[in-house]
């Protein structure tokens, strides 16, 4: 349990004072953001604002995960590695496309082929190697299970290799884009950040507790290396919450396309790691619904447009927040109003969590 604390706390050490030094840098070396013409007004002045924090993140999570490892003197181990190569390999995505706004000077980075194709490796490699036998432990469990789980692995779903390696990469692409379309506010993805990766810091601990091999019971949780996860879970919420101190509004940074591609890939790896991954839509519910806002947005307009001729539209403009920005909210009061909206989610999650668990006593 002490290298959870150190590896919260060198992530938040390094974050809070890193993100300070890269504002710096990034300034110095024009490192600035660039925005959509057709997006509210209102963010307009936030062009030049310094971006590509979300190295920072990356950089202090990674550095508190091994920085607590040594200081335990254990050995990290399976599963945690595959989650910093998912989490490190789907920043430098992020990281390829905020390069190129960059350079370029535009608001559009790697084409959305080119970034498709990115995830897709990324996810894949993920994928095979979680579920790939050679990593299997002594009770012949790999990370990563064929199975569909929610709260745990349910027994009758069981998937062949493929459709499993498919459901990996859903995930993985899908909630990288979701907490991607979700970071267009000072805040909103380090703020819902922190409470979702928060939650399974208590997931992990929790199932490290009633792990299988430690209390063999019906309501102990066949995973593998929840303590190890639960160490990166506690680095990735440190980072965040760090980063929020420079981030929140009005922001003298922004994670940028680096930041959050691994923040998303990261919930997925929890997900899929930690036997949870349904219950990923509910811990992450803020994410999910404005990734909804924007596919009803674009079916909407895409479907009235070829029956009518003329596309209508549902929201006043897509993502979610966007749309309240329009109708005439303060940033602050859309943030934190959306911080709320995902405390319920993540409560609601755990108390969904710790229900099942009581209810098999």
């Amino acid at each position: 349990m002490l290298a959870i604390l150190f590896g919260g706390g060198i992530a938040l050490l390094i974050s809070l004072l890193g993100t300070r030094v890269a504002i710096n840098l990034f300034t110095r070396w024009g490192y600035g953001q660039e925005i959509r013409d057709d997006g509210p007004t209102t963010h307009h002045t936030k062009r030049g604002t310094p971006t590509m924090g979300g190295v920072v993140i990356i950089a202090a999570t990674v550095v508190g995960y091994f920085a607590a490892k040594l200081l335990t003197l254990n050995a990290p181990s399976a599963s945690a590695l595959l989650l910093v190569f998912l989490f490190v390999g789907m920043g430098l995505v992020g990281f390829l496309d905020d390069f190129i706004k960059i350079s370029k000077q535009r608001s559009l980075g790697l084409r959305s082929r080119a970034k498709m194709i990115g995830q897709t490796v990324i996810a894949l490699v993920f994928g095979a190697l979680a579920l790939s036998p050679w990593l299997e432990d002594s009770y012949g469990r790999t990370p990563a299970s064929l199975k569909i789980s929610f709260l745990r692995d349910v027994s009758w779903l069981a998937l062949p290799t493929v459709l499993a390696l498919l459901l990996i990469w859903l995930f993985v692409a899908g909630f990288s884009n979701a907490v991607n379309l979700t970071d267009g506010l000072d805040g909103l993805a380090a703020g819902a950040s922190v409470m979702v990766f928060g939650a399974y810091t208590l997931v992990n601990i929790w199932q490290n507790n009633q792990f299988c091999e430690e209390n063999p019971s019906s309501t102990c949780y066949d995973v593998r290396d929840p303590l190890d996860l639960a160490i990166i879970a506690a680095a990735i919420t440190g980072a965040c919450f760090g980063f929020l101190w420079w981030n929140a509004s009005p922001a003298k940074i922004f994670m940028g396309d680096t930041g959050s591609l691994a923040l998303g890939s990261g919930l997925a790896g929890f997900a899929i790691l930690t036997r949870t991954e349904l219950l990923l839509v509910l811990l992450g519910g803020l994410f999910v619904l404005i990734t909804m806002s924007v596919m009803i947005q674009v079916s909407c307009f895409k479907l009235t447009k070829r029956f009518t001729g003329t596309g209508k539209r549902v929201f006043r403009m897509a993502p979610l927040q966007h749309h309240f920005e329009l109708l005439g909210w303060e940033q602050v009061t859309i943030v934190i109003r959306f911080w709320i909206i995902t405390g319920l989610f993540v409560a609601t999650g755990l108390g969904v969590f710790y229900a099942e668990w009581v209810s098999r006593l």
